[in-house]
């Protein structure tokens, strides 16, 4: 099977030895993605919901240049930092989808890159 590397300015660069995105076949595995701004390629919100907020937006950018959207989402995996932000993330997470949503797991980790609080990674399928 070809896979084929996803990569847009739209959203931040990757920080390590890794690719925002990989297509194979009518499968598409997004890296997981942090409140990075592209455009100035920091963390700039002051928040967990608005973490979340720039999470989605740089996963919907790396949806857009691979042909896909949130509604080709078959699963997610959802980081953070502490169980306590649940509830603010789930509100905003809940905003990118119209119904039918992606299986999903939710884990708290001891750490982020950049020591951000939301990590968000999905497989999308055509």
């Amino acid at each position: 099977m070809q896979k084929t590397i996803i990569t847009t300015t739209q959203a931040p660069a990757p920080i390590g030895p890794y690719s925002q995105a990989v297509q194979a076949g009518n499968l598409l595995f997004i890296s997981g993605q942090v409140p990075i701004n592209p455009a100035t390629g920091t963390v700039e919100a002051t928040d967990v919901a608005g973490e979340t907020d720039q999470v989605m937006k740089n996963l919907q950018a790396v949806l857009t240049e691979a042909g896909y959207d949130f509604s080709h989402i078959v699963k997610t995996t959802i980081f953070l930092s502490d169980m306590s932000h649940f509830t603010a993330v789930n509100e905003v997470y809940g905003k990118y989808f119209t119904g039918n949503y992606p299986a999903r797991e939710t884990v708290a980790v001891k750490g982020l890159p950049r020591n951000v609080n939301v990590e968000i990674s999905m497989i999308a399928a055509k």
